[in-house]
């Protein structure tokens, strides 16, 4: 069977999607425009639908949440929290099988989650 190699995109609505991307370039170094893609490094990724009820993403109306695989979960929050960015762990999740968590919100609202996976 042919099966898919990766996710090849995550497209997703904005208010002022240029000051979005720039946020995303500036804070957590996602940064398309450089090259017209934003290269990653090679992981896991997860790719899991949750009930229509999930309180997981935090507002009932929120679809989606993007989860970005960080290398030191306390540097990356060391960097935000420099730019006036608060993000808080999740403490609750952290086991040495699935690794440590933190979230944020970017500037509309939307989560994010950060994963360092166990090493």
């Amino acid at each position: 069977m042919e099966k898919v190699t990766g996710i090849g995109g995550v497209f997703f609505r904005s208010r002022d999607p240029e000051f979005l991307a720039a946020w995303y370039r500036d804070n957590l170094g996602v940064d398309p425009i450089s090259e017209g893609f934003w290269k990653q490094e090679a992981g896991h990724t997860v790719f899991a639908p949750f009930a229509s009820d999930t309180e997981y993403f935090g507002r009932p109306d929120q679809q989606w949440m993007i989860n970005f695989r960080v290398s030191d979960l306390n540097a990356m929050r060391a960097q935000l929290a420099r730019s006036g960015i608060e993000s808080e762990t999740r403490d609750e999740w952290d086991t040495p099988e699935t690794g440590r968590f933190a979230r944020l919100h970017d500037p509309d609202g939307n989560p994010i989650e950060l994963w360092e996976p166990p090493h």
